[in-house]
């Protein structure tokens, strides 16, 4: 989303922009995302929640979203729910083919299959690849020794391709390589697919004990469960059991029941061992996103004539949880208004 952002933002300033796509589509992780683009309620609820941050990018995104939530809409993308459901947050859910369809109208379409691999000494460049949330050999480095067990809930063509020119470009990281924001799913034989990313996702841990499977437990320390999704990666085989009572299996969490979510669990084939007083489901970690990446400033540049956007970019959400879309929609556009003065 943060380079089809980038570019419609560059077109619409009449810029001529080469937009080039890794994947087989455009889109990125957004279009396997819930499509809710949200700020929290208050800056100071998101230093808190993300105490790692940089204060500078934080304010910037927390500053711009809502125009920016207006300017995507008024390019055509279709808003299917106003708010969020949750009073911490603020924010809109989109439907995301038509976010993807809006921005690329505008934008123009890419050149799919065509991966930047080099950058060019003589034009600006931003980069947009989603992160290494697909990058084994990334994850096993920064995030945990279990990566080879981490299901992917993003785009499989993320493998940390800006991260690495970037660097080579002489831009430095940032802090939180070794956290990932993503959702505990169904483990294994459990059937998970793209389309179910977002219905599958296993979101009452504070409803549940957690254990690995040597009987260690860790409590949920946060409300988005980011805590437990990072603790589940590092146990064996990126595994954890959420033992629940049947007392909780009513228990919401924004439109579903404890219940419902361990009935789908199980309708996709993962682990569930129902007792009489308890209900187990195995889970394993699902990455979505990684946290950490590229240092940028305010303006999006990591290095002279590079820019990082979405992913790529790190210090908005190191320490906690935010919203990566938001992030994608506010750094793009600030990314390709730098940029093309640096042309």
């Amino acid at each position: 989303m943060a380079g089809l952002a980038a570019a419609a933002e560059a077109r619409l300033r009449g810029a001529d922009v080469l937009l080039l796509e890794k994947g087989d589509r455009p889109g990125g992780s957004m279009l396997l995302s819930s499509g809710v683009v949200w700020r929290h309620a208050s800056f100071e609820a998101f230093r808190q929640e993300c105490p790692d941050g940089d204060p500078a990018l934080q304010r910037l995104v927390f500053d711009r979203l809502d125009g920016d939530t207006e300017w995507l809409e008024s390019l055509g993308a279709v808003v299917t729910e106003r708010g969020t459901g949750n009073e911490r947050t603020a924010g809109v859910r989109f439907d995301t083919t038509s976010i993807k369809r809006a921005l690329v109208d505008v934008a123009g379409e890419p050149r799919l299959g065509e991966p930047l691999t080099a950058l060019p000494a003589d034009i600006p460049v931003v980069l947009a690849t989603g992160g290494f949330p697909a990058g084994r050999e990334l994850l096993r480095r920064h995030v945990t020794t279990e990566a080879e067990h981490l299901l992917l809930r993003a785009a499989p063509w993320s493998t940390g391709d800006g991260l690495r020119m970037g660097v080579e470009a002489g831009a430095e990281t940032g802090g939180g390589l070794d956290q990932i924001y993503g959702r505990n799913m169904p483990a294994p034989p459990a059937r998970v697919d793209p389309g179910s990313f977002v219905r599958l996702s296993q979101l009452y841990a504070r409803h549940a004990t957690v254990a690995n499977s040597r009987g260690e437990r860790y409590e949920a320390a946060t409300w988005s469960e980011i805590d437990v999704l990072q603790w589940t990666a590092r146990q064996p085989r990126a595994r954890a059991w959420f033992t629940v009572d049947r007392g909780a299996l009513g228990e919401r969490v924004r439109d579903r029941t404890v219940g419902e979510m361990i009935d789908a669990a199980e309708e996709a084939g993962a682990p569930v061992i129902r007792e009489d007083s308890t209900v187990a489901v195995e889970t394993v970690a699902g990455v979505t996103s990684t946290l950490g990446g590229l240092r940028i400033d305010e303006d999006g540049r990591a290095a002279p004539g590079v820019y990082a956007a979405g992913a790529d970019a790190g210090g908005v959400a190191t320490g906690g949880y935010a919203s990566g879309l938001a992030a994608a929609l506010v750094l793009g556009r600030v990314a390709a208004a730098a940029a093309l003065e640096d042309a």
